[in-house]
């Protein structure tokens, strides 16, 4: 493959697409092989379409088609990846190269992306991976979408197999790494909570490797020791408890995550220092949230964001904000104008119920913090609407039963779940019989809803995204 020729047509393209059906005009498109799929196949209507160049394998038939704008390579994901790092090594900034954030993590990863990517924009011209495309096809083209007017990127990475974040760290090369942090899921791929610490744990190796820094939550016994381990890796240090900030209580009036975060944490994070396993945590402050008992003021943070566990990812933007000279006030008003989408953390009043819609995903660290913010939030009738947590492996049935055995623990007065594996682990907590109904999909679940509709009370919606547990929210 000739680096510099794929490279040359992309400057000219200056953009690049692996969707022949969204063509505008002037394209590089770049036809990869699925399962299910082969976008070779697709190239010359691409063309036709109005692509300036297709990017082919050389075993296809637009490869054979002599057609001077197909450039033919030995496998086109590669082809896309190698023009990423590419393109990620000839960027610079004023001199220098360009600045790139790379995040992973079991969960929080795309709401804190996009909460560090508005907190920078208060500064600077950030790219950002959009929505969450962050795997090996996601990550070359969020990085192929940096610009001439680019000064930061940061890029969202994830990982279902153990040496995935370890290719995606190539073709990004982070500057800076986060870990937002290390939990049950895809334990499929992963084998053990042991193989997840590995696989995310590639962040840290390269980044101490190629002498950059991590945001390290202090907070996180996980985390702080993964970074121990990593000898001479430096860490940038924050969290809720680590800067003695407090997160307040939520109830029908205040339904989303607040904050009192004092002033002192801008100084906490201007330089990174060596891992040591040991942060030095500030002394708390008992008694009330006053400015009289405290040597620092306090500053207020409202926020969109439901869920409490939401605070540690609020915590990771305003880290990064002050790091890159961004003002503590500045950096909480982009986080409280920030209105999460697609499912994620977001609190909706319908006509007959408050929802609590964290559908997108789920695993057993999500979802049992889901069901712990659930417990603190004040509402007189609470109910859950469970979709089965997938790729546990030969967890699953225990991980499962953990679940129900949380929830039979709460003040529910409905639970609703779907899937298999769910009802696989029911007969095994009869606390829940009386108020828990099962149903094989969501489809059937909104089904029951429309003929039994509920209202007044504060639901909680969530689960893997296959089981699309989104189907039911216009039944609420």
């Amino acid at each position: 493959m000739d680096i510099l020729r794929l490279y040359s047509a992309f400057l000219e393209c200056g953009r690049v697409t692996t969707d022949s059906r969204v063509i505008s005009g002037g394209e590089m498109f770049f036809g990869l092989k699925g399962e299910n799929f082969d976008g070779n196949e697709y190239a010359l209507k691409a063309l036709e379409a109005g692509a300036r160049y297709a990017v082919v394998d050389e075993d296809s038939a637009a490869a054979a088609s002599g057609d001077s704008r197909v450039i033919v390579v030995h496998d086109t994901l590669e082809a896309l990846q190698a023009l990423a790092r590419h393109h990620r090594e000839n960027t610079f900034v004023d001199g220098k190269r360009l600045t790139v954030i790379g995040l992973t993590g079991t969960n929080g990863k795309t709401t804190t992306k996009e909460l560090i990517t508005r907190v920078l924009s208060v500064k600077y011209n950030v790219t950002s991976t959009q929505g969450n495309l962050n795997n090996d096809i996601g990550v070359p083209l969020s990085v192929l979408g940096i610009n001439s007017k680019t000064q930061i990127a940061v890029i969202e990475m994830g990982a279902n197999h153990p040496d995935d974040i370890e290719k995606l760290v190539k073709v990004c090369e982070p500057d800076y790494g986060l870990i937002t942090n290390v939990g049950k899921a895809h334990l499929l791929g992963f084998g053990s909570f042991e193989g997840v610490k590995r696989a995310k744990g590639k962040m840290y190796d390269y980044i101490s490797e190629h002498g950059g820094s991590i945001f390290l939550n202090a907070d996180d016994e996980n985390l702080v020791a993964m970074a121990a381990e990593r000898k001479g890796l430096k860490v940038i240090e924050y969290g809720i408890g680590y800067w003695n900030a407090v997160v307040l209580p939520s109830d029908a009036g205040h339904p989303f995550v607040r904050m009192a975060i004092p002033d002192s944490v801008t100084s906490s994070v201007a330089e990174p220092v060596e891992a040591t396993g040991n942060p030095s945590v500030p002394e708390l402050v008992e008694g009330p949230i006053t400015n009289q008992n405290r040597t620092e003021n306090l500053l207020c943070l409202e926020t969109h964001l439901a869920g409490s566990y939401n605070a540690n990812n609020i915590a990771a933007a305003i880290a990064v904000g002050l790091h890159f000279g961004v003002s503590l006030e500045d950096a909480l008003q982009a986080v409280s104008e920030y209105i999460p989408k697609n499912n994620r953390s977001q609190l909706e009043k319908t006509e007959r119920n408050i929802l609590i819609e964290d559908a997108y995903n789920a695993n057993p660290t999500s979802m049992t913090a889901a069901l712990d913010n659930l417990a603190t939030v004040h509402a007189p009738r609470k109910a859950v609407m469970l979709g089965d947590m997938r790729e546990l492996g030969t967890e699953s049935v225990a991980e499962h039963i953990a679940i129900l055995k949380k929830l039979a623990s709460m003040d529910l007065d409905l639970v609703c779940l779907v899937g298999e594996e769910f009802h696989k682990a029911l007969g095994t907590v009869t606390e829940l019989v009386e108020v828990t109904k099962w149903f094989q999909t969501s489809d059937e679940l909104a089904t029951w809803l429309k003929e039994n509709p509920i209202s007044d009370r504060t639901i909680l919606i969530k689960g893997s995204r296959g089981i699309r547990m989104e189907k039911v929210l216009p039944e609420l």
